[in-house]
């Protein structure tokens, strides 16, 4: 489905990032201005579960592309910032120089 590791972090924190928007401006306000927990209720789970595999594959992206420590970090920091893995996403298919490890 994927061409790489790094479509599929890609695709990942889109998927994350998409799944906190919802959260923040979906369901969190159904929840506290309309009265239907509900909807975080079954939302929250859903982005928690995609961010703890954003992270995992994360880590993964960090030991075979042997990315420096604070993009790792920053990576991880984008994921609780709205609009923050949007903001990755265009950074890294911009960024020519990712490569994989020798295999």
């Amino acid at each position: 489905m994927f061409k790489n590791a790094l479509g599929t972090f890609r695709f990942m924190g889109l998927l994350e990032g998409g799944s906190l928007l919802i959260l923040l401006f979906i369901a969190m306000p159904l929840k506290y201005f309309f009265g239907f927990p509900e909807a975080v209720s079954v939302v929250g789970p859903i982005h928690g579960a995609l961010f703890s595999i954003y992270i995992l594959i994360t880590i993964y992206m960090t030991f075979i592309y042997k990315w420096p420590f604070r993009f790792s970090v920053g990576a991880v920091i984008s994921a609780f910032v709205p609009f923050g893995n949007f903001i990755l996403d265009r950074r890294l298919e911009n960024w020519q120089q990712l490569k994989p490890s020798a295999a």
